[in-house]
């Protein structure tokens, strides 16, 4: 039997912390981005941005193809609590439903701090700083975007953080493979 860091490095290793779902969410956040440079009314760019985040499960499963994850896992009884990590999301996403029509500018900063904020327990899941850090970062920074600029600006630089982290998760999935090694490659998972 497994130990529980034995389970979240295991996580980390075959699900690449997560990389494909960040570098999914890129390409959401560009299309999220070319929706608010249109000049359609806020109302109907709210509704496309609902509709940008739909295919982020597919094209994270595209991506894992690629990058080669196991996207199930189904081995490790903690893939179910990154699941359940992920539904949490959806939960906050009726107050994005709330600002939709009664605050429309500010309904994707609410959306940029959901994103953000739910990236906190893949911190302790996936044994990453990358995730901790931006749990907040994101957050903080989409309020004050938000606040003060338009919409796309805020788009622009979710896009940017998103590129980011995916670098720094890149970074910490190197490390954490040559740290585990061979012993790694050895376990019977």
């Amino acid at each position: 039997m497994m130990s529980l860091i034995e389970l979240r490095t295991d996580c980390a290793i075959k699900q690449k912390r997560g990389l494909h779902f960040i570098l999914a969410s890129v390409v959401i956040w560009c299309a999220v981005l070319a929706v608010h440079l249109t000049d359609l009314p806020i109302l109907t760019k709210n509704l496309l941005t609902f509709c940008c985040t739909a295919p982020l499960m597919p094209l994270a499963f595209l991506v894992s193809k690629l990058i080669k994850v196991d996207f199930q896992n189904k081995e490790n009884p903690l893939t179910n609590l990154g699941v359940l990590f992920s539904l949490n999301q959806l939960l906050y996403l009726l107050i994005a439903m709330w600002v939709y029509p009664t605050v429309p500018d500010k309904m994707l900063m609410v959306i940029a701090m959901i994103f953000g904020a739910h990236l906190l327990p893949f911190g302790w899941l996936y044994l990453s700083r990358s995730y901790t850090a931006l749990a907040i970062v994101i957050p903080v920074f989409s309020l004050i975007v938000g606040i003060k600029f338009q919409p796309s600006v805020l788009a622009a630089m979710m896009v940017m953080m998103e590129i980011l982290f995916s670098v720094s998760l890149t970074i910490e999935n190197r490390k954490l493979k040559r740290e585990s090694g061979p012993v790694q490659a050895s376990r019977p998972f």
